[in-house]
């Protein structure tokens, strides 16, 4: 089982989104069995709490579904847990790295780093922007994680 947790700010617009975005790849490419995916946030702020209204709107206009997700802070115990552990920004690839248990730091990647094609390697926060940029985080979203799922087979073996 190969294990992949998504980490954002506040686990409610991008790392739900990644989340859902991969966990509709990995099914349709028939390997719900063989990851696990999960997400997190840096900061404790909405614990508990449904993706945002908006990300979910996008999201289920692309046919993802994230209502069952539900907010969690990320912690030291993730990094024994997930093979991949993986930021939307710098500032929360930091956050991770302060957090992280020595001898773990080579789990945690940006991951826009799987899609380099899209020239950026941080997925922007939509959460004080308009409906574009709930799109536009979806776009990324979409493109790393096909690398994502393309490295994972790869290092893998699926």
């Amino acid at each position: 089982m190969v294990k992949v947790l998504f980490v954002c700010m506040g686990n409610i617009c991008r790392s739900p989104t990644a989340h859902g975005v991969f966990r509709d790849l990995v099914r349709r490419e028939g390997l719900a069995g063989q990851i696990e995916i999960d997400s997190a946030g840096t900061h404790a702020y909405h614990v508990g709490n449904s993706p945002d209204a908006r990300a979910m709107a996008a999201a289920n206009r692309r046919g993802v579904d994230l209502s069952d997700l539900r907010a969690r802070k990320a912690e030291p115990a993730d990094f024994e847990h997930f093979d991949y552990v993986l930021a939307m920004d710098q500032d929360n690839y930091h956050g991770l790295s302060g957090i992280c248990p020595a001898g773990s730091h080579d789990k945690i990647q940006l991951f826009m780093d799987f899609a380099p094609e899209m020239r950026t390697r941080e997925v922007p926060d939509p959460y004080y922007g308009g409906p574009k940029g709930f799109e536009h985080v979806l776009d990324l979203v979409e493109a790393a994680s096909a690398g994502l799922l393309a490295d994972v087979r790869r290092r893998h073996q699926l």
